[in-house]
């Protein structure tokens, strides 16, 4: 196994055991995740890990492979979409992603609870995704 490889294997690893603490912790009703509480705490957490080490992959497999360097997160995406490493549809939500990471770090107390029960309930499968295509 590569370097590169190696690094992949890791990094994908520690992406499915946080979306595994975001799954374990995410309550089924979303109007059960609540301001302040552990579950919440949790859950967001758990997902801004995920997603940030999505977009380092991303960052990093843009700078690589020679593809330049994105001036955003979102770029990085969008740069690896025009490379055929990701499609279109995933490279949107991905960029989408990469917003709402920004939203976790910096505006953590007006989130809106509801849309994050929604991201964590449906995003994992693009982080998933992300996953399976740079490691074809």
């Amino acid at each position: 196994m590569t370097d590169d490889e190696q690094l992949l294997a890791e990094r994908s690893a520690a992406v499915v055991r946080h979306l595994d603490r975001v799954a374990a912790h995410l309550p089924a009703d979303p109007d059960a995740l609540t301001p302040m509480s552990s579950a919440t705490d949790t859950v967001v957490l758990h997902l801004w890990q995920a997603v940030q080490v999505v977009i380092d992959l991303a960052v990093a497999t843009c700078v690589r492979r020679g593809l330049g360097n994105p001036e955003t997160y979102a770029a990085a995406f969008r740069i690896l979409r025009d490379a055929g490493t990701i499609d279109a549809e995933l490279a949107d939500r991905l960029a989408r992603a990469a917003g709402f990471r920004n939203l976790l770090v910096h505006a953590y107390a007006a989130l809106d609870l509801r849309r994050v029960h929604a991201i964590a309930t449906q995003g994992p499968a693009d982080l998933r995704a992300f996953l399976v295509a740079l490691q074809g």
